[in-house]
């Protein structure tokens, strides 16, 4: 986008136009991820998302793009990615047995992490041997190849929603579940929290912080590599972990997450906020397989899918409000006051959980 237009708005409308579409749709995918057969549902996310980005290399090499194609493209992506989250999150515990599904997670985590590490890296030397727009194209590709991945999958068959009920009843349906159970809406409240404020804070001010205190973005490189580092390590410790109470422990785990903004803002060094960065992607990962295996456990099969969409709509997708949030807040009380607050508030609502939530 900077290279088409060489305008930021521009790619924040692209980046936009894909992020409303996934927020809007993601309490849909959930319905429809529990009416129909959730390897269906992802297959057509993948071949969607292959035709999008295929569409989207071509224009690009042919010279025909303009801001208007790309913001249209990244929406039809976001609307597909929107189904397929939720369908994932209902279809993972189909595909191996209950005693094993903390090893998989843990897998899962380990290797998105490990593509974050190498896809960085791989798109940058992409774009640099053969432009951007046949670097999409290889994208479009991979998306070919997960389908197919998909494809040769055999999930134990499993309880699928009612499929004569209305949407909103079932939208009820899957509210109701989160509601019921208080563990569940608890911690969700703790997610939301650290998606609204703690994360928006570590990606949109951390860089600002790196660019005014640190040594800009060779800084920042490092910082983000030593969480993707801490990440794959705390993925690999949920292969072997079975903790007793597992919601206590996630708990745990996000207190320590709560602590990225602080230390952001006040650490005053790369070396040292690399090292406590590392410390913070152990706790991400590991509290998120935690998270999602408990969820697995614990909700029925045929409400898997939309308690995941609501998962997904009260945490990830309140990034954005969180983006447009802390940037002018920043402006008004300060940066590091804003991220030193942002830590306060996340954290406390952790140690609530660690002292009055349930197991």
């Amino acid at each position: 986008m900077l290279e088409l237009s060489g305008s930021a708005s521009s790619l924040g409308l692209v980046l936009a136009a894909q992020g409303v579409p996934l927020a809007a749709l993601a309490l849909v995918g959930g319905v429809v991820g529990d009416r129909m057969s959730r390897q269906r549902v992802m297959l057509a996310s993948d071949l969607v998302r292959a035709a999008a980005q295929a569409l989207a290399a071509t224009l690009l090499i042919a010279g025909a793009a303009e801001v208007w194609h790309l913001a249209a493209l990244a929406a039809v992506y976001g609307a597909a990615e929107a189904f397929f989250r939720p369908a994932a999150g209902g279809l993972v515990p189909r595909l191996v047995p209950e005693e094993q599904l903390m090893q998989a997670n843990s897998l899962l985590a380990m290797s998105q992490s490990v593509g974050i590490v190498l896809g960085s890296a791989l798109a940058g030397a992409l774009i640099a041997l053969f432009g951007p727009g046949s670097a999409i194209a290889i994208d479009a590709g991979s998306f070919v190849v997960s389908a197919a991945c998909i494809w040769r999958m055999s999930p134990r068959p499993g309880a699928v929603g009612e499929t004569s009920s209305r949407f909103l009843e079932q939208l009820r349906e899957g509210w109701h579940e989160v509601v019921s159970r208080r563990w569940l809406r608890s911690f969700m409240v703790l997610l939301a929290a650290y998606h609204l404020i703690a994360l928006p804070c570590v990606l949109a001010l951390g860089p600002v912080v790196a660019e005014r205190e640190l040594s800009g973005a060779s800084s920042w490189a490092a910082i983000v590599a030593a969480f993707a580092v801490g990440s794959i390590i705390g993925g690999a410790l949920g292969l072997r972990a079975h903790p007793k109470r597992p919601m206590r422990v996630c708990a745990a785990a996000f207190l320590g997450a709560a602590c990225q903004p602080a230390i952001i803002a006040g650490a005053g060094s790369t070396l040292v906020i690399a090292a406590f960065q590392v410390l913070a992607g152990i706790c991400v990962a590991f509290g998120f397989t935690l998270w999602e295996t408990t969820l697995g456990r614990e909700v029925p099969a045929r409400l898997l899918s939309r308690v995941t969409s609501f998962d997904w709509f009260t945490s990830v997708g309140l990034m954005p409000l969180g983006y447009a949030l802390v940037g002018p807040l920043a402006d008004a009380i300060g940066l590091h006051t804003t991220m030193f607050a942002a830590t306060a508030i996340v954290a406390s609502l952790a140690a609530a959980y660690l002292v009055a939530g349930p197991t």
